[in-house]
């Protein structure tokens, strides 16, 4: 009986341990095409007092086209306002757009304009990498602020866009799901597999390199795309990455990664001895870190005496070069 519950407290800590570092997986993937799409337009402002753009020719011909689509024939030399400017439109489509939904824009100056403040941005086109249409802008610009000033050449538009497609149609009804990593590492897709197989009792899903897992669509769960996600997307997993330490040489700041290790070395730097294993002679001016220590325990000796942001980051670099530095170090 004493067995049995050492045994089972043995495996509530070992998955304690597990989960300790767990995140979900929504948190640390995407699902293939569950994106945003960036979209673009050109267009023109009106209504400016006088700080529209000053001699652009390119405005002034947009303005006669635009004119023209509304039935009055002029030519660009005819036009010449301080009351208009061009502008170029940036948004992002949301996954799962629907027609008919609404979304925000920013509203970027293109000429001279001093101010969009107070113009009217009239019915524009975006559209994404595929030159299709995929919404329509028109509306009041709202003046943004930067500081304590007023940068009154980029404005906003909120839900200035009516989106015109559905993007993301029979999602639901898919058959197959390829989750992607954002940290690439082949021990975290094959954690991912693992937890998702569990999960679902039997193997849907497969690990095909270090930043894809393929999920496929167990039968209970055919047509049901969302509550599979839903269920997958919540699971916990520990993501493991590469041992890293990253320095900013500008700003002194160093940034250790989870399991980087220092092998066997002996560190002189100024007035400072700095050894890893091996024992102490008599006289040394020494400090001593046991064989087992890593960065971390490097840098609280090395704070304990003294030793500038500086000072740190050039040690840590000449560890590097001889090889004693268990682990990626990244220069910034």
């Amino acid at each position: 009986m004493k067995t049995f519950i050492l045994l089972q407290v043995s495996l509530i800590v070992f998955a304690l341990a597990l989960t300790a570092n767990a995140a979900r997986l929504k948190d640390i993937s995407n699902v293939r095409g569950v994106r945003s799409n960036q979209l673009v337009g050109y267009g023109i402002v009106v209504g400016l007092n006088g700080t529209g753009d000053s001699k652009s020719e390119y405005t002034n011909k947009s303005v006669a086209r635009m004119l023209d689509k509304l039935g009055m024939k002029v030519s660009g030399k005819d036009v010449s306002s301080k009351n208009v400017a061009a502008v170029i439109l940036t948004a992002e489509l949301p996954p799962f757009a629907r027609a008919g939904n609404r979304m925000d824009i920013t509203v970027n100056s293109l000429g001279d304009a001093s101010s969009l403040k107070g113009g009217t941005l009239v019915q524009t086109p975006l559209r994404a990498a595929d030159q299709q249409i995929y919404a329509v802008a028109q509306g009041g610009i709202l003046v943004g602020y930067s500081g304590s000033g007023v940068q009154e050449t980029v404005g906003r538009m909120p839900n200035g866009a009516i989106i015109e497609r559905d993007v993301g149609k029979n999602f639901a009804g898919r058959k197959m799901f390829r989750i992607t990593i954002n940290n690439p590492d082949f021990t975290t897709a094959a954690r991912i597999a693992k937890t998702i197989n569990m999960e679902l009792a039997g193997k849907y899903a497969t690990a095909v390199d270090g930043a894809t897992v393929n999920l496929v669509s167990p039968t209970t769960y055919e047509g049901k795309g969302v509550e599979l996600l839903a269920l997958v997307e919540n699971l916990a997993v520990s993501p493991d990455t590469r041992a890293k330490v990253v320095v900013n040489e500008r700003t002194g700041t160093v940034v250790i990664g989870k399991g980087v290790k220092i092998s066997e070395v002996a560190i002189s730097h100024g007035d400072l001895t700095l050894k890893v294993g091996g024992n102490k002679k008599k006289g040394d001016r020494v400090v001593i870190i046991k064989e087992s220590a890593n960065v971390g325990d490097i840098v609280r000796s090395m704070n304990k005496l003294g030793v500038s942001p500086k000072d740190l980051i050039t040690i840590l670099q000449s560890v590097k070069a001889a090889g004693a530095l268990q682990g990626d170090l990244e220069i910034l």
